[in-house]
C-alpha cells in the first residue's frame, strides 16, 4: 500500500528540518551543463551555432505526485556579439503545474584575447495552475478550495565569463516575487529570489581524455546554500562519463555519447541520500542536444561546456 505522497512529505518534514527548509521552488536538473542557458541567459549563443535541446526529468520514481519536468530550448548567435534563445519548460508537482515561456538575449563583450563576457537578459511569463482534486492530499478538505490559474511575468539577468577552458557565471532567473506551490505546507507560497553561481575548468589529461570539475550553487534567502559538485571525463571527443553530488540530497551518475557531429545523447541517474531515499527509487533524466554546426565549427574540437 502506497503512502499518500503529501502525508509522506509532511512526515519527513518533521523528521528533517533540512528538507522543510529546502522545499523545491525552481525546477532543478543534473545535466544543466548541457543547457547552461536555462541557468544563465548570458550563455545564450555562446556555442557559436544553432543549438536545439530537449530534456525530461522524472524525479523520485515511485513517490506519488513527485516532480516531472520537461524542457525544450533553442539558441543561436544572430549577429556580431548577439545571441537569441527561446525556452519552454513544463513542471508538475502534486496538484500543481507550471509552464515557463522565456526569450533569452545576450550581448558578448571581448575582454581580451582569452576572455569573453556574455551579459544576458531573459523575459517571458509563467502559467501557474493548481487543481486540488488531483492526487491524494493529507487534508481531504483541501479539494474544496478554489483552484488556482494565474499568469506571472518573469524577468531575469545573468553574466557569463568564459575562455577556451574556464567559465564563471552569476545569474538571477527571476527578479519578481511570485506564487508557487509548497509541497510541504500543501499551500500557495511566495517564491523568493534565487541566485545561481556556476564555474568550471577543463583539463587535458592526455590527447584523448579531458577532465572537467564544475560547481553549481544556488542561494535562496532564508534557506541553506544548495551546492552541486560534478566531475566529468570526455574520451576521444565522443564519450562522457561523470559523477555529481548534490549536498545533502543525492549522488548522480552521468553518461553521454556524441552520436554524430551534430547530435549528443545524455542520461543521468540520481540516488537520493536524504530521508526521502526510503520512499523512492531515484531520479531519471534523459536529454538530447542537436547542433547545426558550420564547416568551420566541425573542424574544431568540441567545447566541453
Amino acid at each position: 500500500m502506497k503512502v499518500p505522497y503529501i502525508k509522506m512529505l509532511v512526515l519527513l518534514g518533521f523528521v528533517s528540518s533540512t528538507l522543510q527548509m529546502n522545499a523545491q521552488q525552481d525546477p532543478q536538473f543534473t545535466q544543466y551543463m548541457y543547457n547552461v542557458m536555462s541557468v544563465n541567459p548570458g550563455y545564450t549563443g555562446s556555442r557559436e551555432n544553432l543549438v536545439v535541446y530537449g530534456l525530461h526529468r522524472t524525479q523520485w520514481v515511485g513517490l506519488d505526485g513527485a516532480p516531472q519536468t520537461s524542457i525544450f530550448s533553442a539558441d543561436s548567435p544572430i549577429g556580431k556579439n548577439v545571441g537569441l534563445g527561446l525556452q519552454v519548460l513544463h513542471d508538475e508537482l502534486g496538484p500543481s503545474s507550471e509552464t515557463y515561456l522565456d526569450v533569452n538575449f545576450s550581448y558578448t563583450l571581448k575582454v581580451d584575447d582569452f576572455w569573453n563576457l556574455g551579459l544576458g537578459l531573459k523575459a517571458g511569463g509563467r502559467f501557474f495552475n493548481i487543481d486540488w482534486s488531483r492526487g491524494i492530499t493529507d487534508n481531504p478538505d483541501i479539494i474544496f478550495q478554489q483552484n488556482v490559474s494565474e499568469f506571472f511575468p518573469t524577468i531575469g539577468a545573468g553574466a557569463y565569463l568564459y575562455g577556451e577552458r574556464t567559465y564563471v557565471g552569476l545569474s538571477v532567473p527571476n527578479i519578481f516575487a511570485q506564487d508557487h506551490y509548497d509541497e510541504i505546507q500543501e499551500s500557495v507560497a511566495a517564491e523568493r529570489l534565487h541566485f545561481f553561481f556556476i564555474a568550471g575548468h577543463v583539463f587535458d589529461l592526455s590527447q584523448k581524455t579531458k577532465f572537467k570539475p564544475a560547481a553549481y550553487m544556488k542561494y535562496v534567502e532564508g534557506t541553506p546554500l544548495s551546492v552541486d559538485l560534478s566531475a566529468n571525463f570526455m574520451f576521444n571527443e565522443k564519450f562522457v562519463l561523470g559523477l555529481a553530488y548534490r549536498w545533502n540530497d543525492s549522488f548522480s551518475g552521468l553518461i553521454g555519447l556524441q552520436l554524430t557531429d551534430q547530435l549528443h545523447l545524455g542520461y543521468a541517474y540520481d540516488f537520493t541520500t536524504s530521508n526521502l531515499r526510503n520512499y523512492n527509487n531515484g531520479t531519471h533524466e534523459i536529454m538530447l542536444r542537436f547542433e547545426l554546426k558550420s564547416a568551420e565549427s566541425k573542424v574544431k574540437s568540441p567545447r566541453f561546456f
